[in-house]
């Protein structure tokens, strides 16, 4: 598995990506995204936005982070946001905001709720946009860029993701068998 950046031949994927889940599908820019791939397959298991507000200084906003069925529980979802933090932090982020009906999981990488009228300007106007379509209460979350952990197990996890109902298949080879040059004790000799 491994983060990149999206690109532009993501973008039906991520619109498809994003209206089963159930976001917000404003316009896509791909650019904006990161992506979440199995290097073996290549079959992207994830996503990730990252909305810089401009202003001084500039806020980062994660937002419209999903992480596809099958790859669920495996620590890509962590990933994508760990990547969206160091971009936020590249582009002069000191602080990344999330605005969310699901606190609990990015609590584990040390975002803590801050109070609506706490926040920067841009993203007074998105949280009451955001509250509008939820079903639920809408918080927001913060972090400084040098603040955010990865869970180990979230780490190990990660290495070997893999698509659940994905089993590996075992060949004669993984056990040391030459299935070319091989007999058999039933071999017929066909």
């Amino acid at each position: 598995m491994y983060v990149r950046d999206g690109k532009p031949r993501d973008e039906t994927w991520l619109r498809e990506g994003i209206e089963a889940m159930g976001l917000a599908t404003a316009t896509i820019q791909p650019a904006e995204y990161v992506i979440a791939a199995d290097e073996r397959s290549n079959d992207r298991a994830g996503f990730g936005r990252l909305r810089v507000h401009s202003g001084e200084p500039a806020v980062g906003e994660l937002t419209s982070v999903g992480v596809r069925n099958p790859w669920r529980g495996q620590g890509v979802g962590a990933h994508v946001i760990e990547r969206l933090v160091t971009k936020a932090g590249d582009a002069g982020c000191e602080t990344v905001y999330m605005l969310t009906d699901e606190p609990g999981y990015p609590a584990q990488f040390g975002f803590e709720q801050r109070a609506i009228e706490t926040l920067p300007e841009p993203l007074v106007d998105r949280q009451t946009e955001k509250q509008a379509a939820a079903d639920g209460d809408v918080v927001a979350l913060a972090i400084d860029v040098d603040d955010f952990e990865m869970p180990p197990e979230r780490r190990e996890a990660f290495k070997t993701a893999r698509p659940a109902g994905d089993e590996p298949t075992i060949e004669s080879e993984d056990f040391g068998i030459d299935a070319e040059g091989a007999t058999y004790k039933y071999d017929t000799g066909r």
